[in-house]
């Protein structure tokens, strides 16, 4: 190894931001939302190129209008975005130079790609590229037999044998360097996936590829998906919340849990398990109150628009964040000293020294901090800023169960209806 070597390899990119804004949108848009059965519907129904060309002649979106998407996820509470500039289906959103494959081909005849960075960077969103390691339509794309729609295919040998991964590769970084070098400053780089062993660092060429991301542009910040020990910025659990915050080799790292509404990534028109508003709200809590950020995706339609569903959840989140931000934005996980209370999370904001309740079951007039006594200073719902009264009352603790010796319980006195908002939050000003 040599020097610049090492060097790159701790070269790490600035997420002060990252760790601040808590809250961003994923969004996977491609051919998939014509067939509207998940994005991977290749894969699922082995569908091959040829069969899979009629979504490429058909795909226009022509209610497409990145300043309503843009709107729909600021007016959540969202502070930046992540958009599929390729897909594992191969199709290119913007208008790349080194594959006929993209959207100004489609009957759109246009980059879709731009206008979307546009329209979220006027409403101060901060900019991500998700970009797809995988390509099943690439002509040099190695095909294997664990992931692909030609896994099972009788010919995948016959069609191997004038692959070439290391050509694939050197198209991947050609088109990485475009995302990189013509839409101006880019916060994330969101690579899509490895899977060992049959497919590695060693095909996509990640030594290369990290290098050239960090020439490029040194600040960005990099998932862990290359298939390296080295190189990235964040881990990203997917489609679980983790149990505490997330650690390497026993340390804690940046992270960001990448969820959906429901079972799919793209547009799935039939797929009915789709998370309710306090379901998502209670998912935004739990990610901050561990250290994390929330990455929630949403699937547009063939046609370029949100589906009514994801509106629905965008706008009750939203409804949500206008009155309790200030318990996620430049919030993380509480300091030890401080025990949860049940049924409840904690997050805490160590510039301004304030603890947040989020109550997730409401209970029956008090809630018992065990800590807490002696230091807090004030207390109020964050809804309304109302105050809730706080004591020490250790006969009123020991019939409820929460006085043991040492535990200085400190007990709010709660309305005995629950505020009507989705997750109350109660805001406590420390001494």
């Amino acid at each position: 190894m040599t020097n610049s070597d090492a060097s790159l390899q701790q070269l790490q990119g600035d997420t002060s931001w990252f760790v601040h804004d808590r809250f961003g949108m994923f969004i996977h848009w491609g051919l998939y939302a014509l067939p509207a059965r998940h994005e991977w519907v290749r894969h699922n129904e082995h569908i091959s190129n040829e069969d899979y060309e009629k979504y490429f002649k058909h795909f226009d979106p022509d209610l497409y209008d990145p300043a309503l998407w843009a709107d729909a996820a600021a007016d959540a509470g969202m502070k930046y975005f992540v958009i599929t500039t390729k897909h594992h289906e191969g199709f290119c959103l913007w208008d790349s130079k080194l594959t006929d494959y993209k959207a100004p081909n489609t009957p759109a005849g246009r980059d879709l790609l731009r206008p979307m960075v546009e329209a979220f960077r006027g409403r101060n969103l901060r900019t991500g590229f998700y970009h797809s390691l995988i390509d099943w339509h690439h002509p040099q794309y190695v095909l294997d037999p664990a992931i692909g729609p030609y896994r099972e295919a009788a010919n995948r040998e016959e069609l191997n044998s004038t692959r070439d991964m290391l050509r694939y590769a050197e198209y991947l970084h050609g088109q990485v360097r475009e995302l990189l070098t013509e839409f101006g400053n880019i916060d994330i780089m969101w690579f899509d996936f490895s899977y060992p062993p049959h497919k590695t660092h060693l095909d996509w060429q990640s030594d290369k590829l990290l290098r050239l991301v960090r020439e490029l542009q040194p600040h960005i910040i990099l998932d862990d998906r290359l298939d390296l020990p080295y190189g990235y910025d964040i881990k990203t659990p997917e489609q679980f919340q983790p149990r505490e915050w997330v650690t390497v080799d026993g340390q804690p790292v940046v992270w960001e849990a990448c969820q959906t509404f429901s079972g799919s990534w793209g547009y799935h028109r039939d797929e009915a398990s789709w998370k309710s508003i306090e379901q998502l709200v209670q998912m935004l809590i739990d990610s901050v109150s561990k250290g994390g950020n929330l990455l929630l995706n949403v699937g547009p339609t063939g046609r370029g628009d949100f589906d009514i569903r994801a509106l629905d959840r965008l706008q009750g989140m939203g409804a949500w964040m206008k009155r309790h931000d200030r318990s996620i934005y430049g919030c993380t996980q509480a300091p030890a000293e401080f025990t949860t209370p049940q049924d409840c999370r904690l997050t805490y904001n160590p510039q301004t020294n304030r603890l947040y309740v989020h109550v997730f079951t409401w209970p029956f007039q008090h809630l018992h901090l065990d800590g807490f006594a002696g230091k807090v200073e004030y207390a109020q719902l964050l809804n309304d800023a109302s105050e809730v009264k706080m004591s020490m009352n250790d006969w009123l603790a020991g019939q409820a169960g929460a006085k043991i010796e040492g535990r200085n319980t400190l007990t709010l006195e709660l309305p005995v209806q629950q505020p009507n908002v989705t997750v109350p939050v109660i805001e406590l000003f420390l001494k």
